[in-house]
């Protein structure tokens, strides 16, 4: 379990792609102090496992179903490309973000970026089957940011990132065009199952839904 609160921005060592899985050695630096093997690591939000040590690098091997939801951003990582980084939670440490599992549901693009003096108000462009998982005022784990959704629309969703985020997380570097990883709230996931269980079946669950049924 994370907190979606990124720890380091670190560089990718290497990369190495076969037919069906990849290869990921990253440089931690002085986050490597307090990694073994077996731990759970999200690199850009992505939950993977520590396979390797070498030195102050740790090495990940990623599954082809993780591959075949973010194939948009791993895709193009490359050695020298820098990732968000973040442990997994301790049992007793603070939970200052929200419950990020690791487990990316898809990928979006940057649509738009506004600044704001330090500030900056970054839209999205996401299939409607992450947008169904979506509520203005709530979270979602972006790269593995945790960050509250400001504005929504039927192709989109805005958020509002702070100077402390842009210059801890690759937000700060990243640009129109660019895809992201997205995990959307569990909690949100959640009701939205239920809900699916107990309401009439006709076709997908959506905020439009719900307001058609009083809610």
């Amino acid at each position: 379990m994370f907190t979606g609160i990124i720890e380091s921005i670190c560089k990718v060592k290497s990369v190495r792609r076969d037919s069906n899985s990849m290869r990921i050695t990253v440089e931690l630096g002085s986050l490597a102090e307090e990694v073994k093997i077996s731990d759970s690591i999200a690199i850009n939000g992505i939950c993977l496992t520590v396979s390797e040590l070498d030195g102050l690098a740790a090495v990940f091997d990623v599954s082809s179903e993780t591959i075949s939801r973010t194939k948009s951003t791993l895709g193009v990582l490359k050695a020298s490309s820098h990732v968000n980084v973040e442990r997994a939670i301790e049992g007793m440490g603070r939970f200052g973000g929200h419950f990020v599992t690791g487990h990316v549901d898809g990928t979006a693009i940057i649509k738009s970026i506004e600044r704001h003096g330090d500030f900056a108000s970054i839209k999205f462009a996401a299939e409607g089957e992450l947008l169904d998982a979506m509520v203005i005022k709530g979270s979602v784990a972006v790269d593995g940011i945790s960050l509250t959704i400001s504005e929504m629309d039927k192709e989109s969703f805005s958020v509002a990132v702070i100077p402390e985020t842009l210059k801890r997380t690759t937000l700060g570097e990243a640009g129109i065009g660019a895809f992201v990883n997205i995990e959307t709230d569990l909690i949100v996931k959640t009701i939205n199952k239920q809900l699916e269980k107990v309401l009439p079946r006709r076709g997908r669950l959506s905020v439009e839904k719900l307001k058609e049924l009083g809610f």
